[in-house]
Formats: C-alpha cells, structure tokens, sequence
C-alpha cells in the first residue's frame, strides 16, 4: 500500500506546487492522475517514489515511511515508469531483464528469465527480444518499459505520461496492458494523463489536481463538464457511446 499524508512540496520557499495531498492508492484500482500543465502531477509521483523530499507530510510504503525503506525492498514494491526514458544498446530481453535486479542474488535465476519470457510474450514482444533497444518504434518501446516495470512484480505501478507521442492504436494498447496487469495481479497503478477519453475508457478512479490540492477524488461518475470546465477552464459535453462516456469539447 502506497500513500501520502498531508504532502507539501515546494521548488522555492512559501510556494508551494503540492499544498496537503492525502492520497492512498488501493490495489485494484488504475487511477488517472489529471490537472493541467504544471500542476504538479509528475512532482506528485516524485515524491511518491521518495526521488523528491517533501517539505511536510509523508509517504507511507505498507505503513513505513518512504524514505526509511532500503532502495531493494522499494523496487519490489513500486514499479515507475518515468517520462523520459533514453534509448541504449542493450537488447529489448536485456533492458527488460534488468527489472528483475531488485531480486537478483547474483546471476539472473531460471526464474528470473522465464518471468521475462513469458511478459515478453505478453507484450507482443517476443520477436523483438533480441533486438536493440534503440531501433524500435515508440510504441515498442513504451511497451518494452512496461515489460521491465511488469517482470518487477510491484504491488504498485507509477506511470508518468506513459501513452505521450504515441499513435491512437499504441495509446490504446499501452492503457489496455496496465488496465490487463491491475486485473490480472491486483495490483494498484495510477498513471499521469492528459487524454481524459483514454481515462475513461480504462481507469476506475480519477484524482484531479488544481492549484497544488486534490480538486476532486472518485469514480468515473465524477468526470462532469463542470468538473472539466474548473480544473481545465474548457466546456465540454459527455456523451455516451457503445457503452463509453467520451469527452466532446464545445
């Protein structure tokens, strides 16, 4: 169980980007992290991950505080998946190996390596396993980090814009393969985005951040036009479609 208490943030004294955050991310549950450019939101999941010191309040990793966990058991917990990754000359198999290194006790174990297999295979990325990492498309290589944050094992998935500059079908297939992993595992993510749609289509709890403060916290049944309009100053309609709300700007 990841949570924050009370979480202030500042990048200069008396402004604060994150004023009392409480938040505690449940497993089961794939949360949509939502609020305009420079609200805070990838600061939130700085903090979250103990790669940023709040300047009050607190992170609790299975009731600890964060940053009173040592750095091996955090990675078995928590899995990021950060903004900006950087592309290297490993091989896709190797670079999603390395997720296992919280667990390694020496070499990679058998198991270690059937774990990747098997998430390689998942992922549609079986036949990319040897290829270098550098040479595949955005969309393989937004799964490809998604593979090494799945073969950590985390109870707790952070993903920091994970379908930015991405096609449609690869936004789509990349919310599908977290959505498949909160199900299949039980495990609780949450994921900054900026497409409230995607959202929707595969989030069961939407927290939406206005000025530093949690605005809103809830189901789908709080993703209004008025709640739209206040945090993003932009009217909207929902409609529904095929079973699906979708956010239709005016």
């Amino acid at each position: 169980m990841l949570e924050a208490r009370s979480l202030t943030f500042s990048y200069r004294p008396g402004r604060p980007l994150l004023d009392d955050i409480t938040l505690r991310l449940e497993p089961g549950s794939f949360t949509a992290i939502l609020g305009e450019n420079g609200c805070g939101k990838s600061t939130l999941l700085g903090c979250l991950t103990a790669m940023l010191k709040p300047a009050d309040g607190t992170v609790l990793l299975d009731g600890e505080p964060i940053d009173e966990v040592d750095r091996r058991t955090r990675a078995r917990k928590v899995a990021m998946v950060a903004q900006h990754s950087h592309a290297n000359r490993l091989t896709v198999y190797d670079s999603v190996l390395m997720g296992r290194q919280p667990y390694f006790e020496g070499a990679p174990s058998k198991d270690d390596r059937s774990l990747v297999a098997r998430v390689l295979n998942r992922m549609g990325l079986a036949d990319k396993a040897l290829s270098y990492v550098d040479t595949l498309s955005g969309g393989e290589y937004q799964k490809m980090v998604l593979a090494r944050a799945f073969v950590q094992q985390g109870q707790t998935l952070l993903l920091d814009e994970p379908t930015n500059n991405l096609d449609p079908a690869s936004q789509q297939e990349v919310m599908r393969s977290v959505y498949e992993e909160v199900s299949r595992r039980g495990i609780a993510a949450a994921a900054v985005l900026h497409d409230i749609n995607l959202a929707l289509r595969h989030c069961s709890r939407f927290v939406f951040i206005k000025d530093g403060r949690i605005d809103a916290d809830g189901g789908p049944s709080i993703v209004t036009p008025e709640q739209i309009e206040r945090v993003f100053h932009m009217k909207v309609d929902i409609i529904e479609h095929r079973g699906y709300r979708l956010v239709m700007p005016l």
